[in-house]
């Protein structure tokens, strides 16, 4: 026998109807539907007009030859004598009555027009200046009836009924706005090809950030998160002033681009040569404090020496492209390419080594904090403790407040510098006190949350908008498209990939981390093989994805197709818009249809 339902339960269920269609109809109120816009007569006939522009795209065009046939006419009639229609062989005109007053309506006929041509019918005035009374459209024999009014232009002269008519000839070409299409739709394929690419390369190592099973057991002694916090700044500022020292020491060099080849020939020999020294494969016995502190010199000087010559590479990349562009004619963009890659290596280089020096010292300083927790004593420690986190904290918040003042310009160093490093120095000095001696701090769960955070705040914001603050830093067209869409790709991947990350087999990473491997090994052996097939599907769908963004960011000055969609749409050339929608719709099938076959091939 069938359970009955409870009085409750019906009750709770109606009202939940209720509810949901109260919320419906709020919805309608909020977003104004109304129906009786879409039976208006104006707005169907408009509706009607756009449909059939858009079933016609502007892809195929024929040239055109253009047929004028006048009327002369009297406005109004002469007193001596009415005006008579003629009828000539080939086309003519006839109006009825054969003159009138200005303003008055009149019946104009075509006769022996080209068939299913339309044109406009002009009242021209002794003055020469056309007026368009209509526009007419001959039927399958060459014939249009119409009725117009006469413009209020009365005058005594003989004036004019013409008809301009323009009949096809020859065969069909592409049009001037299927070519322009075309190249603006090649345009966006690699917008979303760069973008790609560029955030791929970035997301990828920025996913193992935001991965919370690689990040979260990622823990550091009190003394090292100290050290790393005050040696950081140090060694951004560092690393800047060396890559700047061997710009300039490039730029004193690059006055002849046989001696920047002979420097790119003998100084990797030097690097080579000097890291073998620096770094013996096999060594009998444990080198000397001084032969120890010669070869971290010897490293540093190779390391400033490699510096010397990535800038060599990139001031000579630039000298080759720019020599090829004319002899290499309509394949110039090779060397235009060639010189765009020294340019972007000679941009990254400051901003790789300041991150590298900064790494590396904080290597340095998590070393030495584990040091001196294991060979301290607790006392020494916890005096220790509170000079640096005091010490850490009022820089770190310091670096805050400047970071904001140079935002928002607030200009006063008292709010932005003094209390900032007072109160971070309070805090560093309670949190050293508080944490026992072997007290960890989870480091990993920090980087973790803050990247996590910034990819949520960037994914939040549309390339739409983004694209509009590119365009200020790099001008409007497809670059700034480019980096609008890389972002996001950054900010969208970056997660996805992260997400992957956490969800691989925990099994392997457990059997490496086993073998005593490091945290570095641990990835390349263990997570990396898991997750290169859903990467690869991840960053093809990406490649889709920012082909159909493309479309829509040239709305906001991001260049693409979107761009001469746009224009079209304000001037209402809709035949024009579609060529672009089916061009659109063509790539993203065509682009669809590619990824999944690719995705078959590797996964």
């Amino acid at each position: 026998m069938p359970k009955k339902r409870s009085f409750f339960k019906s009750l709770l269920l109606g009202v939940c109807i209720i509810v949901a269609l109260v919320i419906y109809a709020y919805g309608f109120q909020v977003t104004k539907v109304n129906l009786d816009e879409t039976r208006d007569p104006k707005r169907q006939t408009q509706l009607t007009r756009i449909i059939r522009a858009l079933a016609r795209p502007d892809v195929l065009e024929y040239d055109k030859k253009e047929f004028t046939v006048s009327l002369p006419v009297y406005v109004p009639c002469p007193e001596s004598a009415a005006a008579t229609n003629s009828q000539p062989e080939g086309a003519y005109l006839v109006m009825t009555p054969a003159c009138a007053d200005a303003g008055s309506e009149v019946m104009i006929e075509g006769f022996n027009f080209a068939a299913n041509s339309t044109g406009p019918l002009n009242f021209v005035p002794p003055s020469g200046v056309s007026l368009q009374m209509t526009t007419i459209q001959t039927d399958a024999n060459g014939h249009f009836s119409v009725t117009a009014k006469l413009p209020k232009r009365p005058d005594t002269q003989v004036q004019e009924i013409r008809v301009i008519t323009r009949q096809n000839i020859g065969t069909p070409h592409f049009s001037q706005n299927a070519i322009d299409t075309w190249d603006k739709i090649i345009e966006t394929v690699f917008m979303a090809l760069l973008a790609t690419t560029l955030g791929i390369l970035i997301a990828i190592p920025a996913s193992f950030l935001a991965a919370r099973n690689i990040m979260t057991p990622i823990t550091s002694p009190f003394t090292s998160v100290a050290l790393a916090i005050l040696v950081l700044p140090v060694g951004l500022y560092g690393g800047w002033q060396i890559s700047t020292w061997m710009m300039d020491l490039n730029q004193s060099l690059t006055s002849n681009i046989w001696i920047d080849i002979a420097f790119l020939l003998l100084l990797p020999l030097l690097i080579w040569y000097g890291i073998r020294w620096a770094i013996p494969p096999e060594e009998v016995s444990k080198p000397k404090l001084g032969m120890r502190i010669a070869r971290i010199v010897a490293m540093a000087i190779l390391a400033m020496v490699g510096i010397l010559v990535l800038y060599l590479l990139s001031s000579l990349a630039i000298r080759i492209g720019d020599a090829l562009v004319k002899p290499l004619q309509a394949m110039g963009f090779l060397g235009k390419f060639v010189a765009s890659l020294g340019d972007i290596l000679s941009f990254s280089i400051s901003v790789i080594t300041a991150l590298i020096c900064a790494g590396i010292l904080g290597s340095l300083a998590g070393r030495l904090g584990q040091a001196i927790v294991e060979h301290t004593s607790t006392k020494v420690n916890r005096a220790l403790n509170l000079a640096l986190g005091a010490t850490a904290g009022a820089t770190f918040l310091a670096l805050l407040g400047a970071g904001i003042d140079w935002l928002y310009q607030i200009e006063n160093p008292t709010f932005t510098l003094l209390i900032p490093a007072v109160v971070g120095g309070i805090g560093g000095l309670i949190t050293a006190m508080v944490l026992s001696r072997n007290a960890t701090l989870p480091i990993g769960f920090v980087i973790y949350s803050l990247t996590r955070t910034l990819f949520n705040g960037l994914r939040s914001i549309e390339s739409l908008v983004m694209v509009i603050v590119f365009a200020v830093w790099v001008g409007i067209g497809p670059f700034a498209g480019v980096l609008a869409l890389a972002l996001h790709t950054i900010a969208s991947n970056a997660k996805l990939y992260s997400e992957q990350v956490e969800a691989i087999m925990a099994g392997p990473l457990e059997a490496v981390t086993a073998t005593g491997a490091n945290r570095i090994q641990t990835i390349i052996y263990a997570v990396i093989p898991q997750i290169i097939p859903p990467y690869i599907s991840y960053t093809m769908y990406r490649w889709d994805i920012n082909v159909r963004m493309s479309t829509i960011i040239g709305f906001a000055g991001g260049g693409g197709i979107g761009f001469l969609l746009q224009q079209n749409i304000n001037l209402l050339n809709y035949r024009a818009a579609s060529a672009q929608m089916l061009a659109i719709a063509i790539v993203v099938a065509s682009m669809d249809y590619l990824s999944s076959k690719l995705r078959e091939k590797a996964i």
